[in-house]
């Protein structure tokens, strides 16, 4: 068994087929499998001393802070759904105030148009009755005028077809009684 063991140590030149390649090799298989078992039983000691109580407080550190961001987020975005009711109440109540304000205003407007119309329909008023006053006072004049012209033209007529002047009493009768008709 030496030999064996002497044979694998040695140096086999490049090209010759040379001894078992060294893990699979039967005179070394219970030393490493021991050795195997010992280093494994030393990594899990190792890991579980170690290791894991360092992962376990970072998976638990996740855990919580995973847990609180999710809090944060449900109070935000309770906070935003009631910012949002709020801001929605707000804008129906000022709608509310703009309507109000509009109608007061388009009221407000109308009664002063209202009682500019009234203010300007009385001094129109005003305006035509002195101006039906001064037509009257205008007709009155002009009628009496128109008297005195008919009566003297009426005498002119009379006198140019006759060739006499008539008589004024009769031409303001025949005058005044034409003007009656």
């Amino acid at each position: 068994m030496a030999e064996k063991h002497a044979t694998s140590l040695e140096q086999v030149p490049p090209g010759e087929k040379g001894g078992a390649f060294p893990p699979f090799d039967q005179t070394t298989f219970a030393s490493q499998l021991v050795s195997l078992v010992i280093f494994f039983v030393a990594l899990y000691m190792i890991i579980a001393r170690l290791a894991q109580p360092q992962i376990g407080g970072i998976l638990a550190a996740r855990k919580a802070q995973i847990a609180d961001d999710l809090a944060k987020a449900e109070r935000n975005r309770e906070q935003s759904d009631s910012a949002l009711a709020a801001y929605e109440k707000q804008l129906a109540e000022a709608r509310n105030r703009a309507q109000t304000v509009a109608n007061e205003t388009r009221d407000r407007l109308n009664a002063a148009a209202e009682k500019s119309r009234r203010a300007l329909e009385d001094k129109l008023n005003a305006k035509l009755a002195e101006a039906e006053k001064t037509i009257a006072a205008t007709k009155t004049a002009a009628m009496a005028n128109v008297r005195g012209i008919a009566t003297e033209a009426a005498s002119a007529i009379v006198q140019r077809l006759t060739g006499a002047a008539p008589a004024g009493a009769a031409v303001d009768a025949a005058v005044a009684d034409v003007l009656k008709r």
